[in-house]
């Protein structure tokens, strides 16, 4: 009796005016209400209502992004006054020297040999670029002739890359080159076979993107071969945003841009996200034939649309990591 009577106490005291307080108010708002701890019936009507509703709002994500209305990237339309950025796309200077170097690039009976070289060549001017949009403060010091030079020195607490795998690949020795030491970590980003849809398979981020508060603090490089329909690059940056990641820290270094396609997306939806880039390109096309490649480094699946950039520079991030890897074999 004494036990009875001790638990209608607790119950009086702590368990109904809980439920008064916090579970009666929130379940006026709720649309289905489950009875029971175990109403497998229930529960099983509401996952196939969700099904349901899942496939007939299928996204086809890559398919919108490669319809994007193109725009003007021209570097005249991209900043027509000195004094204002249009766009957060900066362009490297297009001068003769550049237009040579994609020219070989561009060529198909370039040699692998030299089209490596200048991959690197170019993937170190496209880093030493996007170096520019980081942070810095004044700093003087004193040189060995005694006199002081008044410069300035980084001022980011935390710098990384996270390389978008396979087509981020060319760009990643590059950026070691230009900032010594730094950490780089990967993003796996695959199509589903069927629907051609975004998945992403795999993720390893530098330590100062796993703890928030540091990913905060943190400015990061993101690195691919080209943004076509940006699918791939829409899901990396939303993946560095999840982690805390501040979007203004975040700069796209990639060697070519479609003047259509996920850039109008991109812009619209990461408006503070900085992307660099080498050129702009003329259009997308879609093709359905299998084995060919489409910006983000996807291998077509027999009966599913692709979307290669045009002009491009072919499959640049197989011919380099395959290069690369080579060399490194007969070392």
């Amino acid at each position: 009796m004494d036990v009875l009577m001790a638990r209608e106490r607790r119950y009086l005291r702590f368990v109904k005016p809980s439920y008064d307080n916090f579970v009666l108010p929130t379940a006026r708002h709720a649309n289905i209400i489950v009875p029971g701890s175990d109403n497998s019936i229930a529960i099983d009507i509401i996952s196939t209502h969700i099904r349901r509703q899942l496939d007939e709002r299928a996204t086809r994500l890559r398919q919108r992004l490669a319809g994007a209305v193109p725009r003007d990237l021209t570097p005249e339309a991209l900043n027509p006054d000195p004094t204002k950025e249009y766009l957060n796309l900066t362009l490297l200077p297009q001068t003769p020297q550049l237009k040579g170097m994609f020219t070989i690039l561009r060529d198909n009976s370039t040699r692998r040999g030299d089209f490596i070289f200048f991959v690197d060549r170019l993937s170190t001017l496209l880093v030493e670029k996007a170096m520019e949009l980081l942070p810095y403060r004044q700093k003087t010091v004193v040189t060995p002739c005694e006199v002081a030079y008044h410069g300035k020195e980084l001022d980011a607490e935390y710098v990384c890359g996270v390389s978008i795998v396979r087509s981020g690949g060319p760009l990643e020795r590059g950026l070691r080159r230009v900032v010594n030491a730094i950490p780089i970590g990967s993003l796996l980003i695959q199509s589903e076979a069927a629907t051609g849809e975004q998945i992403l398979l795999h993720l390893q981020l530098p330590i100062c993107l796993r703890h928030r508060h540091l990913a905060e603090q943190s400015w990061v490089f993101l690195l691919d071969a080209q943004i076509g329909t940006g699918a791939a690059a829409f899901m990396a940056i939303r993946v560095l945003l999840d982690h805390g990641v501040p979007q203004d820290h975040i700069i796209f270094i990639t060697f070519l841009v479609a003047r259509c396609g996920g850039i109008t997306v991109l812009q619209r939806a990461f408006p503070q996200v900085r992307i660099v880039s080498g050129a702009v390109d003329s259009s997308l096309r879609e093709t359905w034939l299998e084995g060919v490649e489409d910006d983000d480094g996807q291998t077509a699946a027999e009966g599913r649309k692709v979307w290669v950039v045009e002009p491009g520079m072919g499959q640049i991030d197989f011919v380099v990591v395959l290069a690369h890897s080579t060399l490194w074999n007969s070392m």
